[in-house]
């Protein structure tokens, strides 16, 4: 699989991007090597990392506890703290192995301790290779409102090794699959019908289905780097899903969902509203609808639970002058940005999920 480059910013796939790491750091000397991990991720990742990295250099590892619930300000503040105290500096280099939780917040403490230093992603989850770590989209959450403190500030490179897989549950492959077929949906019929036919999530085929969807991304983010424009795009299913997703979070009583389940519901329910706002046929909505029953997901929600996620979405990024905006789709392959619906039509989209 060839290198896909973004400007300055490359992302390698299984020992080619080993390879590219230790070139950099045969070039560039860094002072300090600093990795950032989880407690999962020091476990099952970090000794399958450490024989490929070719380094004089110090190592630290500095490691968090995993999960959403850690992606927040106090666990930077606590990094940062970890980061000064071991002697970084400028020319000190950061490795992020983890998810998107890891990617995602190490990306913005390297772009804001000692106002940037260099940092690379080695994505181990399925969200984190095909979503996550690329696009330079670097920040954390604020309470319950997601992804609300952050920057966008590419890494030097992504490395895609989708070895990592082996070390993933059932329920998280299928978690990091739904971004893969959200790309299809907003870009390429063919690739969600491709995705529609996947049975394995650990062998050469699904492989080059990863490789496609970080191909689908990075020609995005390639046209709209700072998203004004068509990078809206990938939020599809999001406007709904981060409400769904928050809101579950802040009542203790619910249970919390992964961040793919719940963007699998966001996408049933934007898919409902592309039918009554955009031109999405009824055929290729219950095309959608019939995926997202296969996933076996169980959600349901009361109005007045709607009405709470709908002040939840005012928050959403996309949003200008207090209005709504979703992403909705004209067919399969084919989106529109920055629409504005009624309220009692998301309620009604939400009343998808119950069916």
């Amino acid at each position: 699989m060839n290198p896909i480059t973004i400007k300055d910013f490359t992302i390698y796939f299984e020992n080619q991007g080993f390879e590219a790491i230790n070139q950099w750091i045969r070039e560039n000397q860094p002072s300090t090597i600093f990795i950032l991990v989880d407690d999962k991720t020091m476990e099952n990742c970090y000794p399958y990392l450490m024989p490929k990295i070719e380094t004089t250099a110090i190592i630290e590892v500095i490691e968090i506890d995993h999960g959403e619930e850690f992606k927040n300000i106090d666990t930077c503040a606590g990094v940062w703290s970890a980061l000064v105290e071991l002697g970084c500096d400028r020319n000190s280099l950061m490795i992020n192995l983890g998810g998107g939780v890891i990617t995602d917040l190490g990306g913005f403490i390297a772009s804001t301790i000692k106002r940037g230093i260099p940092f690379i992603h080695i994505p181990t989850s399925l969200l984190g290779m095909v979503d996550a770590s690329i696009g330079g989209k670097n920040g954390v959450d604020l309470g319950h409102l997601k992804n609300q403190i952050g920057v966008i500030n590419p890494p030097i490179m992504t490395i895609i090794d989708p070895a990592f897989l082996n070390t993933l549950p059932q329920q998280h492959l299928v978690n990091g699959s739904i971004e893969m077929f959200k790309h299809g949906l907003i870009s390429d019929r063919v690739y969600w019908k491709d995705m529609l036919n996947v049975t394995d999530y650990l062998n050469e085929t699904f492989n080059s289905l990863i490789y496609q969807s970080a191909i689908i991304k990075s020609d995005i983010v390639a046209m709209d780097p700072f998203e004004k424009g068509p990078r809206k795009a990938l939020n599809y299913g999001h406007t709904a899903g981060h409400a769904i997703e928050s809101f579950l979070m802040e009542h203790e009583e619910r249970e919390a969902v992964l961040h793919g389940e719940a963007i699998a519901a966001g996408i049933v329910v934007e898919s409902f509203l592309s039918v009554q706002y955009a031109s999405l046929s009824m055929d290729a909505y219950q095309e959608i609808k019939d995926w997202y029953t296969s996933l076996n997901f169980s959600f349901s929600f009361t109005d007045q639970e709607v009405q709470e996620m709908i002040e939840l979405m005012k928050y959403d990024k996309k949003n200008t002058n207090g209005e709504i905006k979703f992403v909705l789709l004209e067919s399969i392959g084919s989106f529109v940005t920055n629409q504005v619906v009624a309220t009692e039509d998301i309620l009604q989209a939400f009343n998808e999920l119950k069916k």
